[in-house]
């Protein structure tokens, strides 16, 4: 049965995984977005989302052009022992699934239940995705997920294979 989706490989993002008290890290990076309050959630502004992906760790995602801008402004290097802003720009590879069955085509690897009420707009969540641990979260019109670098094109694969 054919899916309506599309499936796209998108370009690296910029990435900076961050982990350490909220208060220090919004104090240290002043110009992120608010801090999402609730685990597993996003927020978004000055072009990044925010995500809050487990206690004191977030994942910042931006446009990869950024980069070089977001470095500058968290400073990396110069860090307080409180806090960790380590740049993992090359470690995943997104996919992007979009249509009226992405959730259907989401649920042939993904066991988390997609529907609205329980994965809202905002939300975002580390998750299994065809046995291998990813990132999901909604965008317009369905899902990006990441997974490990290495295994993007076995993921490709099976997404291909699922719209056979």
């Amino acid at each position: 049965m054919p899916y309506d989706v599309t499936i796209d490989r998108l370009p690296i993002f910029s990435l900076f995984d961050l982990k350490g008290p909220t208060d220090d890290l919004a104090n240290w990076a002043a110009d992120l977005p608010d801090f999402p309050q609730v685990a597993n959630t996003r927020t978004q502004g000055n072009g990044v989302d925010l995500c809050f992906i487990g206690p004191n760790r977030w994942l910042l995602c931006a446009d990869i052009k950024s980069e070089d801008t977001l470095i500058t402004a968290l400073r990396p290097a110069e860090a307080p022992p409180e806090i960790s802003i380590v740049r993992v720009s090359d470690t995943l590879a997104f996919f992007r699934i979009t249509g009226p069955d992405a959730a259907q085509v989401m649920s042939i690897g993904c066991p988390l239940d997609l529907h609205q009420n329980a994965f809202g707009t905002d939300a975002v969540s580390y998750t299994e995705f065809f046995g291998l641990k990813a990132l999901v979260m909604r965008c317009d019109g369905g899902f990006d997920c990441a997974v490990e670098q290495s295994f993007g094109n076995m993921i490709a694969d099976y997404l291909s294979r699922a719209m056979a």
